[in-house]
């Protein structure tokens, strides 16, 4: 787990927050745009500000509402996010100058067991927004740093206000992060687990449900999540990455902005993951667009896993669970043995089953076979199998190694193999996977012949 101090940033509705945020992480990771309430769920990153590092965490815009809006379920995430924090960046826009609105988070910051920093944005023209600063002293929050997050302006006074409190917070954890670090196998990181899927199919309520805690936004409202967010956790003594991803939809219905950034971020977030979960609406069944989503992973060379969710309140059970995975094995006929569960995020069913075989997906992903053991089986494929002479010559394969694992990639080399049919390289992946355990695993096999000097 990170030793680094938190830092929250928090606000009224499109103040800069996720600007800031994107500035101190180094990178494009929140979505930016001028539409208010962009960020919901609270976003973590690494970030750094010249030689202070520190967990930054992006919050949605505070908002008056009652506690079941969805306005008001992120003020619930933002509330959450200031316990967890060591250092508070409270911003304000400098050029509309202090609202109601920011009274009343100073207020409730005031009460707040936590250092708070008051940073005026939007800056960069200072005649537009001298008022405004002014006025932030009315928030009784000392002096305001000001500051230009889509710029960068005002970089050394920000470091100047957060240096006290970062430099207290490692004097004081120096001792317990050594010990922490000993402590850790770093042979053995964290199980990157990314949850994608269509809109709606439960992946932010599984995701709490395995947390304990309603740690994400969730409700009946289609398309809640838009970031991609990752929560650290632990399973059973094991540490795990979780990734929130939003819903995908068929890009023919994808016309909005921050829609289309959104399936982007969830694109990296696959990118990003060790293995990946293709969550399924049971009550929906399987639809084209699911295999869409799955191909996607496949394509990227992910760890699969499909769980159905919602299993609990599915009907008709045995002939859905047959008719998915007939399906399934129709339409994905690239990757054999890819695992299908039964989870309900609203009551934990099957959710222990579902860490247990990720982390075993992940060990497949990651395994190295022996040359030697690896070219037994080689033989053996091609004795049972023996591959096609077109034209009366014959194609000669000679031997195999593996060049890289996560995904496991082979390197076949032989004689002619420009000329070897599409129908072999499958036998041989699928013999791949039946011979040494490698079922559900997406499985690279490359083909390399060896050069003829007489060719010209």
């Amino acid at each position: 787990m990170s030793i680094l101090p938190v830092v929250a940033i928090v606000g009224r509705p499109n103040v800069g927050k996720s600007t800031l945020f994107n500035r101190l992480a180094g990178k494009k990771l929140a979505l930016v745009d001028d539409l208010p309430g962009v960020t919901r769920d609270r976003r973590e990153g690494e970030g750094r500000l010249f030689d202070l590092d520190f967990r930054i965490v992006d919050t949605a815009g505070f908002e008056e509402a009652d506690p079941d809006t969805l306005p008001g379920r992120m003020r619930a995430q933002t509330e959450a996010a200031l316990g967890e924090a060591d250092v508070v960046l409270f911003l304000i826009d400098a050029r509309a100058g202090v609202t109601p609105l920011d009274k009343t988070i100073a207020q409730w910051l005031r009460v707040q067991p936590r250092p708070v920093i008051l940073v005026a944005n939007k800056v960069e023209g200072r005649a537009t927004s001298e008022a405004g600063l002014s006025e932030s002293y009315e928030l009784g929050l000392d002096e305001p740093v000001a500051f230009s997050a889509e710029h960068g302006e005002g970089m050394v006074e920000l470091y100047d206000a957060l240096r006290p409190y970062i430099d207290a917070f490692v004097e004081a954890r120096q001792i317990e992060a050594a010990e922490d670090a000993e402590g850790e196998d770093s042979a053995d990181g964290p199980l990157k687990l990314a949850i994608i899927g269509r809109p709606n199919a439960g992946k932010s309520t599984l995701i709490n449900q395995l947390l304990g805690q309603e740690r994400l936004i969730t409700g009946p409202e289609a398309g809640i999540t838009r970031d991609s967010i990752s929560i650290d956790w632990e399973w059973q003594g094991r540490a795990v990455r979780l990734i929130d991803t939003a819903g995908l939809r068929r890009k023919a219905k994808v016309t909005e902005k921050l829609e289309k950034l959104s399936a982007a971020d969830t694109r990296r977030a696959v990118d990003f993951a060790e293995v990946v979960v293709l969550l399924l609406d049971a009550t929906l069944g399987l639809e084209a667009q699911d295999l869409r989503i799955a191909d996607m992973a496949l394509t990227e060379g992910r760890a699969f896993i499909i769980a159905l969710n919602k299993w609990d309140v599915a009907h008709d059970q045995s002939r859905l669970f047959q008719g998915v995975q007939a399906a399934l094995e129709e339409g994905l006929a690239q990757i054999k043995g890819v695992p299908l569960l039964t989870v309900s995020g609203k009551t934990g069913k099957g959710l222990d089953t579902l860490m247990k075989v990720a982390f075993e997906a992940r060990e497949k992903w990651s395994r190295r076979v022996g040359t030697s053991t690896l070219n037994r089986w080689f033989e053996k494929a091609i004795d049972k199998n023996p591959p096609p002479a077109p034209g009366g010559r014959r194609i000669k394969l000679r031997y195999i190694t593996q060049a890289k694992t996560r995904p496991p990639t082979f390197i076949v080399f032989g004689n002619r193999l420009d000329e070897l049919p599409e129908s072999y390289r499958r036998y041989l992946v699928n013999a791949l996977r039946t011979g040494l355990d490698f079922d559900g695993v997406p499985i690279r096999l490359n083909l390399r012949s060896r050069t003829n000097p007489f060719d010209r």
